[in-house]
């Protein structure tokens, strides 16, 4: 049965810290794994916009030896399942051409449903509730930052509860650190969501809380992460939400807040002089653009995983 990326909670604790173990050694040693995947193919699906995520995987996949195959979602040259084909249908065909499939959209139900039917692995690259892609690069930049055992580390989102915070909630009891959302009340994360993040939590030994005052929530942390206030298919709501987020603006003042060795993280694309100040993004503790590669190794570590090329264990 294949194994699937459908959110964070897919991996174990001892799964997670593999993926970034490997994600390291693929990028200090990338010979090494050049042609692992030789003769394999990946079937790439995109129903939204993507620089990073594109330009990651593609690279990845032929790094790594095997064939990306871009598949527009729906339009007059796009897939049939973004014009009433079911998921089901997609999914059995490309299982029978692929050995793999990635796909961004924007329902986390697709990812599920494709995962359901595939017979081989299929790894979400973004929907609008889960980026599970993203965080595992993020918890590979802050090991680098600070060391492999992140336990008793503070990391704060500050912004609205989005796809990149509800991989934060399942990342955090997974690693080891603590996750404080900084958020209005009126724009919070999933409560399904962070109720599981809590009792996780629980057992684990870690901390799962939000706070809406976002200088009291980022004091003596070590990472204080954002991201853009109007995600993609919110530009309608675009007025309302900056209005009601005008007090979570991440600048110097804010940084000071958090402790000395502090790092400054975002998971791109930004809005200087939005939701951070130029002068945060571009500054000594921004740690941006190596989330930014390390998404890169990561990704590949996760395909050579759930491809069969490396083991778990």
């Amino acid at each position: 049965m294949a194994r699937h990326l459908r959110t964070l909670r897919d991996l174990s604790s001892a799964e997670f810290n593999r993926v970034l173990n490997l994600a390291r050694d693929v990028k200090q040693n990338p010979d090494a794994y050049r042609e692992k995947l030789a003769g394999k193919a990946v079937a790439m699906i995109f129903a939204k916009p993507s620089t990073r995520t594109r330009v990651s995987f593609e690279v990845g996949i032929r790094q790594l030896g095997a064939q990306s195959l871009f598949l527009p979602y729906g339009g007059d040259s796009g897939l049939h399942l973004g014009r009433g084909e079911t998921p089901h249908d997609t999914a059995k065909s490309l299982s029978r051409y692929v050995d793999a499939i990635v796909i961004r959209t924007f329902g986390q139900d697709e990812v599920d449903a494709l995962a359901e039917h595939s017979a081989i692995p299929v790894i979400n690259a973004l929907t609008d509730r889960f980026y599970p892609c993203q965080v595992l690069a993020d918890v590979m930049t802050m090991r680098e930052r600070f060391g492999d055992d992140l336990r008793g580390k503070k990391l704060v989102f500050v912004g609205p509860g989005n796809n990149v915070t509800h991989s934060l909630l399942h990342a955090g009891p997974r690693v080891g650190f603590d996750v404080v959302v900084a958020c209005p009340e009126v724009l919070p994360p999933s409560h399904q969501v962070l109720e599981i993040a809590r009792e996780e939590a629980l057992r684990v030994g870690t901390q799962v809380f939000v706070e809406h005052n976002a200088r009291k929530a980022v004091k003596d942390a070590a990472v204080i992460y954002t991201d853009t206030w109007v995600s993609m298919g919110q530009e309608r709501d675009a007025h309302s939400l900056r209005a009601k987020l005008t007090a979570y603006t991440v600048d110097d003042e804010l940084m000071e807040t958090a402790a000395p060795d502090a790092i400054f993280m975002h998971g791109l694309p930004a809005r200087r002089g939005e939701e951070v100040m130029a002068s945060v993004i571009d500054g000594r503790q921004s740690v941006v653009f190596d989330q930014a590669e390390n998404r890169l190794h990561a990704q590949k570590a996760l395909m050579l995983l759930l491809m069969g090329a490396e083991p778990w264990s």
